[in-house]
C-alpha cells in the first residue's frame, strides 16, 4: 500500500540524497529527489508527494521558505513536511514547528529511528 506514497527528498548533500532516496526505496515509497529549494518546488506542482523530507540550508530557496509555501497552498498543504537539519538550535526547531512541520529531526539522525518516524506519518496518509 505504501508504494502509492511519493516522497520528496530535498537535500543539497548528494551523498544524503543518496542514502535516504535508498532507504526510501527499500521500504516501499515512491521517491524523488531534488537538489534545491527550487527545484523541489516544480517537482511538487507535478508530482504532489505526500511526505517531504526538507533540508533548511539549501541554496537559492531555503527549507523554511519551502515549507512556507507549500503550507499557505490549498492544493499543498495537506503534505506531511519533515526537516532535516543541521540547525539544532530551538529557535530553529520551533520557526520550523511554528511554519508548518510536521516533525523536526535533526543531523547527524539515526536512519533506523527516521524510517520508522517516516512510517508512522505514512500511516497516518494511508489510514485517511
Amino acid at each position: 500500500m505504501k508504494k502509492t506514497i511519493k516522497v520528496l527528498i530535498v537535500d543539497d548533500e548528494p551523498s544524503i540524497l543518496m542514502s535516504l532516496e535508498f532507504l526510501m526505496k527499500k521500504e516501499g515509497y515512491s521517491v524523488f529527489i531534488a537538489r534545491d529549494g527550487s527545484e523541489a518546488l516544480e517537482i511538487i506542482e507535478k508530482e504532489v508527494p505526500s511526505i517531504i523530507l526538507l533540508d533548511i540550508m539549501m541554496p537559492h530557496v531555503d527549507g523554511y521558505e519551502v515549507c512556507r509555501l507549500i503550507k499557505e497552498s490549498i492544493r499543498f498543504q495537506h503534505i506531511k513536511i519533515v526537516f532535516l537539519s543541521a540547525k539544532n538550535k530551538e529557535a530553529d526547531i520551533e520557526k520550523g514547528y511554528l511554519i508548518g512541520a510536521d516533525l523536526y529531526v535533526s543531523k547527524p539522525f539515526s536512519t533506523r529511528s527516521l524510517v520508522a518516524k517516516i512510517n508512522t506519518l505514512a500511516l497516518g496518509i494511508v489510514s485517511t
